[in-house]
């Protein structure tokens, strides 16, 4: 058993990883800040599903605050003693972030170093640090390798996330913090928040609306079952609580890119409904393809994922008819 601290653990990934935290009996305390990015009822929705995974199994506590509050962050590494950190805590999203890069740097950059200057001055030294497959950019060469340049990123989310793997190796480099940075390849699956595609189509699909589609459908995305991505997370943390002097970057995707086109194909076929397409410009900020190579995370965290794409639909619009409609 662990005590682990869960930063932004009431979202979707986070609750979903804090659920399986709770389900291996460790003592589990999130922070979140419950903004307003998207709807704060569908966290506390998250939030009461993990209170009840506590009441048989783990320890939960819920602290409402925000990273960027470092009196905060500071006070609750030193007076705990946390065995492991996840950091899940950002501001999401690589279209807003053109339209407010400030907010997306203080949340993403300060509110890091913030938990990172806590870490230092505590007995906590390990974090997992989620980071994002948007640092690889327009990345000609694929699948994308952990060894790949990531100097040009093309949105300021993107480079909020490097700018975060590069703090994580300093102050592992200067303070002995074992780090892991994990680049998340489009996470989707129950819980997704409401303004990501597959969650949007779905209920645009289910309305008879229109689809947005950016571009000739041709942009693909290396989609990874959220179930998957909660294994890789354990897996690098449970790593990290027994290995020392470790800093290490790793891709945590599905190696299957699936096609703009196709995946409303898809949601429309589980869904039993015609897609009505309505076809619009690319977005600033997007790239046209994201593909992992996880052999790294394989090899080392023994990380592979096992939910197809298809399957991951089917599971993400029972869900969806059950708790959002």
């Amino acid at each position: 058993m662990a005590k682990l601290l869960l930063l932004g653990g009431a979202g979707f990934i986070g609750s979903t990883t804090c659920e399986r935290l709770l389900k291996e009996n460790n003592e589990v305390t999130v922070l979140d800040n419950f903004n307003e990015y998207y709807d704060p009822a569908l966290k506390r929705k998250n939030v009461d599903s993990c209170i009840k995974v506590a009441q048989s199994s783990g320890k939960y506590t819920l602290i409402e605050g925000d990273i960027r509050d470092s009196e905060l962050i500071s006070k609750l590494l030193s007076e705990n003693n946390f065995d492991g950190i996840i950091c899940f805590a950002a501001n999401a999203g690589v279209r807003p972030s053109i339209e407010n890069p400030r907010y997306y740097f203080d949340v993403n950059v300060n509110g890091l170093l913030n938990v990172l200057e806590g870490m230092r001055n505590s007995t906590c030294k390990k974090l997992v640090f989620i980071s994002s497959s948007s640092v690889y950019g327009n990345n000609k060469s694929v699948p994308f390798k952990e060894s790949d340049n990531v100097d040009h990123p093309i949105s300021p989310y993107a480079c909020s996330k490097k700018a975060g793997e590069l703090m994580c190796y300093t102050y592992h480099d200067l303070f002995n913090l074992d780090i892991h940075c994990l680049r998340y390849f489009t996470v989707y699956g129950p819980r997704q928040r409401p303004d990501l595609a597959i969650n949007k189509f779905t209920r645009l699909l289910l309305n008879d609306e229109e689809i947005p589609m950016f571009g000739d459908g041709s942009t693909a995305r290396d989609y990874t079952y959220v179930d998957d991505i909660v294994e890789g997370t354990c897996l690098s943390l449970n790593y990290l609580l027994n290995n020392e002097g470790v800093y290490d970057i790793f891709n945590l995707g599905g190696s299957h890119p699936i096609k703009l086109k196709e995946m409303i194909e898809v949601i429309a076929s589980e869904l039993g409904k015609e897609a009505k397409i309505k076809q619009l410009p690319m977005q600033l900020g997007d790239v046209e393809i994201t593909y992992s190579d996880y052999s790294h995370a394989r090899e080392v965290l023994n990380y592979e994922p096992k939910v197809s794409f298809k399957e991951g639909i089917h599971n993400f619009v029972k869900w969806y008819k059950e708790n959002m409609e």
